[in-house]
């Protein structure tokens, strides 16, 4: 059976969190069930896993990954209605984050073994995707050590700020969950979380380094791109 490099890509538009993640979960089942179905076939009668890419927005929402802490958030449950956000906590890694309009958020739900069984080097290409898409918009980004996600002032840090937050979750080799890039994002919303758990660095977008809006969509098809170019794959488009 030849590995399957083929990627179905789906943009859900404005996204309710929870649907996003239902979602995400029958994909995931779905991969799950050709996998295992796979290694009771002889080697001949094996059906290639399906490769998925999720892209989306979501309304005010803020997550809690499995290794995270609940006081990172600095609402209570008043001031998230206030704030007209809600709160989740998921079976993602890392630590909180923020999700909101204006934020590009990508799932992919890959089976690794289609591509290569190396998590980190995973973690590395999702994170060149979006390295590469701000280096189309002229801003030199990149990573800093020990720490998860794309940052500006990544070399000199006297002002680091990240820029593209990121959390996976990857079983049987399958991954789900993601990143979300801040496009045209309300930064202010960052103010009631102690993002990802780093306390000491800042968190922009794309619109605040640029001093203008970007259209979406835009940043969308650079990102995926260079996600394409990157995993070596080939991106279709979800056909109802």
């Amino acid at each position: 059976m030849s590995e399957n490099k083929n990627i179905v890509f789906e943009n859900l538009g404005l996204v309710d969190y929870q649907q996003a993640w239902d979602y995400q979960e029958q994909l995931l089942k779905k991969v799950t069930e050709v996998k295992t179905l796979n290694r009771s076939l002889p080697e001949g009668e094996r059906q290639p896993t399906p490769n998925y890419l999720l892209l989306c927005q979501h309304p005010h929402v803020y997550t809690l990954g499995k290794s995270g802490h609940e006081e990172h958030l600095l609402l209570d449950q008043q001031g998230l209605a206030e704030k007209e956000a809600t709160f989740y906590k998921i079976n993602r890694g890392g630590d909180i984050t923020y999700h909101g309009p204006g934020q590009l958020v990508a799932y992919p739900i890959l089976d690794l073994e289609n591509f290569f069984t190396d998590i980190h080097k995973y973690l590395r290409l999702l994170e060149e995707a979006v390295i590469q898409t701000l280096a189309d918009y002229g801003l030199q980004a990149g990573r800093i050590s020990g720490l998860t996600g794309v940052w500006l002032d990544f070399e000199e840090q006297r002002n680091p700020r990240k820029i593209c937050a990121m959390g996976v979750k990857c079983s049987r080799w399958i991954t789900m969950h993601g990143l979300a890039l801040n496009v045209n994002t309300d930064l202010a919303y960052f103010g009631n979380i102690v993002p990802c758990g780093i306390s000491d660095k800042a968190v922009t977008s794309l619109e605040k380094e640029l001093g203008r809006a970007v259209p979406l969509a835009d940043v969308e098809e650079k990102l995926l791109k260079h996600f394409e170019q990157l995993f070596e794959a080939r991106l279709l488009e979800h056909q109802l």
